[in-house]
């Protein structure tokens, strides 16, 4: 598997639009460091960033690889190999260099401007992110064997994540505002890892009161060491389940 892993990584890593992801990174995290003044300024703004934009990438570009990799993967398929290794493979390449990209694109000016907990949180974060939509790619690209349908529903699954789901559970905070949500709130907010990475990183910024009660919820529980330690846990759950389902169904998938 270690070599097919190399030979992934290597094809990613030269790849135009992982070279210019992560030199977007880099020049809007100095960007936005430098303008604001304030490095705590400059972490929430990349937070902003990193929430959108990373499982963006990581969704889209997983997914188009996937896809054009097909020939490759049914190659390998066809080879003495277990299907299992194919998909673990894929995932290590993919999550390898796209982790790479956060950690040179975000972690070089983070690590200049805010050598601090909050700045190493946030670029764990972001790593942690990516990987998490690459499982999730993964998933949606092995359960639909259409191109642009592969396409269009990992572009669903990132609005779902990162705007819809955001609307729904107002939605239902306002419906049932006579109800103490308080404590389902934290069972909300572990179902969306973006959600998730967000409140772990404004914790640790100590911003937590700008959320009200449910903030101080929040600070009670995942401020601690064992808050972070569930809400990583959490976010390895992610990253785990979607892309062993996606090798069990890889296993019995007829190509």
């Amino acid at each position: 598997m270690l070599r097919i892993v190399k030979y992934v990584l290597y094809d990613i890593l030269q790849n135009r639009m992982v070279i210019g992801y992560t030199l977007f990174l880099l020049a809007v995290s100095f960007g936005l460091f430098n303008l604001s003044g304030d490095p705590t300024k400059g972490m929430v703004s990349l937070l902003n960033i990193v929430l959108i934009v990373t499982p963006l990438v990581s969704i889209v570009f997983s997914t188009i690889h996937y896809y054009n990799a097909s020939e490759f993967i049914e190659l390998l398929a066809a080879q003495p190999i277990r299907r299992s290794v194919i998909v673990w493979s894929e995932f290590f390449g993919l999550a390898g260099a796209l982790a790479l990209a956060v950690f040179v694109g975000i972690g070089l000016p983070v690590a200049l401007f805010s050598p601090n907990a909050t700045g190493l949180t946030l670029v764990i974060v972001a790593a942690a992110l990516s990987v998490a939509f690459v499982a999730i790619a993964l998933l949606a690209s092995v359960l639909t064997r259409d191109k642009a349908k592969g396409i269009g529903v990992s572009l669903m699954l990132w609005f779902y994540f990162a705007l819809l789901y955001d609307a729904l559970v107002l939605f239902l905070m306002f419906s049932f505002a006579d109800y103490p949500l308080e404590k389902v709130m934290l069972a909300f907010i572990a179902l969306n890892p973006i959600d998730l990475a967000r409140v772990v990183v404004l914790l640790q910024m100590d911003i937590s009161a700008l959320m009200g009660y449910t903030g101080a919820l929040f600070r009670e529980f995942l401020g601690t060491g064992w808050g972070i330690g569930f809400a990583f846990v959490v976010l390895l759950a992610w990253v785990l389940i979607p892309i062993s389902i996606a090798v069990r169904v890889f296993r019995k998938k007829d190509l």
